[in-house]
Order: structure tokens, then sequence, then C-alpha cells
């Protein structure tokens, strides 16, 4: 991960000047489309994180993009008033199982456990990311069998590069 200031960043020779801008220019535009999407379905992409590579002199955008693991969502319907009042927005992002897990001792630091989770914390998560995938996606979540999921993965993957 990048950290600093842009002229921190291309000093330290992390990436050249002419890199930095074309990241800058993808970053953009890439948040842009998510911002738009997000519109459509009553959300706000409030942030989110982008992972480039670079190979063979060609930069790539890797890894997942504006989901809950890697984005926040605010619900657009209601932001103005909560916003007004001060109060917390209604989100959509991984947020809720990181509260959850400090709630319950556990910051991720070397040589802590993560804390045993009931059937119902794992149940509400499951219905939070339900939720997730609804809003985001747009279409009814359809639990899959649990036969083959690697074939179910390629099946899935192959039937959504299609779309595009």
């Amino acid at each position: 991960m990048l950290c600093g200031t842009k002229e921190e960043i291309i000093a330290q020779g992390i990436v050249s000047r002419e890199d930095y801008e074309q990241l800058e220019a993808y970053t953009r535009a890439i948040f842009q489309r998510g911002t738009e999407i997000a519109a459509k379905m009553g959300l706000i992409l409030v942030d989110t994180k982008y992972e480039f590579g670079k190979k063979e002199g060609k930069i790539y955008l890797m890894d997942e993009i504006h989901t809950p693991d890697s984005s926040r969502y605010f619900y657009a319907e209601g932001y103005e008033e909560r916003l007004a009042a001060g109060e917390k927005q209604k989100q959509l992002s991984k947020e809720f199982v990181r509260e959850w897990l400090m709630a319950n001792g556990f910051q991720g630091q070397e040589g802590q456990q993560v804390p045993d989770m009931t059937p119902e914390i794992v149940d509400s998560i499951t219905e939070r990311y339900i939720e997730l995938y609804e809003n985001i996606v747009g279409e009814k979540f359809v639990k899959g069998e649990e036969g083959d999921v690697l074939a179910r993965i390629e099946k899935n993957i192959t039937e959504c590069l299609a779309k595009l």
C-alpha cells in the first residue's frame, strides 16, 4: 500500500511520476464509475481501495473492487437527514464484523485469537452479506448447492464474463 503524499511516493521511487499520474487517472475513473453504479442502486460509494500491479511495463487492476470488503457504502435514502442530525449513517460494508471483533477483544494484533462466533453471530453476518449483495448487485441472492464449489464458482464466473 502506498503511503505518503504524491511527491513523497515519487521521491521514494515507489512509482515513477508517469505511473503515479496513470494510477491517479485510473483510480478517478474507476471511482466515478463505481459512484454512478452505486447511485443507481440507491447507495453512495463512500470510500474504497484499489490494488494495482505492473507487469511488463503495463499497469493492471488487481483484486476485488467495490465489494463490501474493499469499500464502504451508505444508503442514499435518509443520508441528508442523518448527516444534519449528526447521526451515524446506515452503511453497507464489513464494518459490522470489525466492530463485533473489537467489542469481543480482537484487534488483529500478533498473538491474538479470533473469538469464537456463535451460530447466531454467523447467521447475522450471513444475513448482512446477503443484504450487501442484493443492494449492490441488484439481484435476489440465491444460495447455491453445497456440492462442487469449484465447479459452481467457475460456472458463475463464466456466466458473469459473458454478460460483460
